[in-house]
């Protein structure tokens, strides 16, 4: 049995985006669902391993790691997947590209944002509201940004980076929430790429919707 032990939820945009780069290093892993539904990332197991509530955790190399974009530099680092570029300037430009999906966008569509929405609206429609409203001006800005980059076919060029493996969850979650993105034809030529690579296939939501 492997001892890389992944914390997760089939859902969870920062969870699928390490399901994606454990693909693509090759490295077989146990995952341990943590249902948010029903609120187990609260429970004090889980705040024991992360005191933020959050998924995913990653058990790796004795280490117990929190936070996906972290886990991401780490395994970059750890196992060569070469997710950014090495000359500075062209990194920087790389991050800013993934960060303004994961640091930008994410975050305000959380779960547990967008429930709130609903508590103080009292209205359920809410929470799709508030996914549209934030997700396609996003994808719109990343669709610009992407302009800088030679999609080839990936983001950044002809290997999976960084950048793509933060879109596929957004891609998810803009088709799940109805906010219109199919307008966006470089976000959707890579979209197409993404989902035809093995990693990303292997790594999507419905590979790990719960049976019954």
């Amino acid at each position: 049995m492997s001892d890389v032990v992944l914390f997760d939820f089939w859902r969870s945009s920062a969870s699928y985006r390490l399901r994606i780069a454990l693909n693509l290093a090759g490295i077989a892993y146990k995952s341990v669902p943590v249902d948010l539904p029903t609120k187990q990332h609260k429970t004090p197991e889980h705040l024991e391993r992360n005191p933020q509530g959050f998924v995913p955790v990653l058990d790796i190399d004795g280490l117990r790691m929190t936070q996906s974009l972290a886990i991401l530099d780490y395994l970059d680092q750890t196992r060569g997947l070469g997710l950014l570029p090495q000359e500075p300037a062209a990194r920087a430009k790389a991050t800013a590209l993934a960060h303004a999906i994961a640091v930008d966008i994410h975050p305000v569509c959380n779960l547990q944002v967008a429930a709130y929405a609903v508590e103080i609206t009292g209205r359920e429609e809410a929470r799709a509201d508030w996914m549209k409203w934030f997700i396609r001006p996003g994808m719109v800005a990343f669709e610009k940004l992407l302009e800088g980059f030679e999609q080839d076919p990936y983001c950044c060029g002809n290997q999976p980076g960084l950048a793509d493996i933060c879109l596929m969850p957004q891609v998810y979650n803009a088709n799940r929430w109805g906010a219109e993105i199919d307008d966006l034809p470089r976000v959707s030529a890579v979209a197409k790429a993404c989902a035809e690579h093995p990693a990303f296939a292997a790594a999507h939501p419905d590979k790990w919707q719960p049976k019954g």
